[in-house]
């Protein structure tokens, strides 16, 4: 695994940062992910579970997927996840399971984040692989996005009447 460079960690956040316009253009959860190696991107993701009616379809797993088929391999050795946002427990668990060394998220998921926020799974000493965490690449940036997202959502919600008690019923 090499080092990066603030520079490189910026842009390659960048990149996963035009992963998750991808997902806010389809009206979906503006989250983006791109998977590293030896400099290049292998593994492009973004949030996709409306348009394809998975609930699965997050940005990490896209990218995984990606990834395994551009590798020929299951194992992410030597690789850094870029996420926008950090991920939950299912990507936390597909992380470990890919054996990606190094996660990279720009802003912190304080009601489902796996990476430190609510649990701690990709570091989790009971787990066979742990994972290298850092946060705050380009936070403000990966932050305003969600928050501007679901502002929008709320404010849409609002206009077509909607009490906040039925958002659960649509959830």
């Amino acid at each position: 695994m090499i080092d990066l460079t603030q520079a490189q960690k910026e842009l390659f956040m960048a990149e996963a940062l035009k992963e998750a316009q991808q997902s806010l253009a389809k009206e979906e959860i503006p989250i983006g992910c791109v998977i590293v190696k030896d400099g290049r991107i292998i593994g492009r993701g973004h949030n996709a579970r409306e348009e394809c009616n998975q609930a699965v379809m997050h940005a990490e797993i896209m990218a995984i997927n990606q990834a395994n088929q551009t590798e020929k391999n299951w194992r992410l050795l030597e690789s850094t996840l870029f996420v926008t946002i950090e991920p939950c427990v299912m990507c936390s668990g597909a992380i470990g399971l890919a054996r990606i060394p190094r996660v990279i998220y720009g802003a912190a998921n304080q009601k489902f984040g796996a990476a430190g926020s609510l649990y701690n799974i990709l570091a989790d000493e009971r787990l066979n692989h742990r994972v290298q965490v850092e946060s705050g690449i380009l936070e403000a940036d990966c932050a305003q996005i969600m928050q501007s997202f679901f502002r929008q959502r709320r404010g849409k919600k609002v206009k077509e009447g909607l009490q906040p008690s039925d958002e659960k019923l649509k959830e």
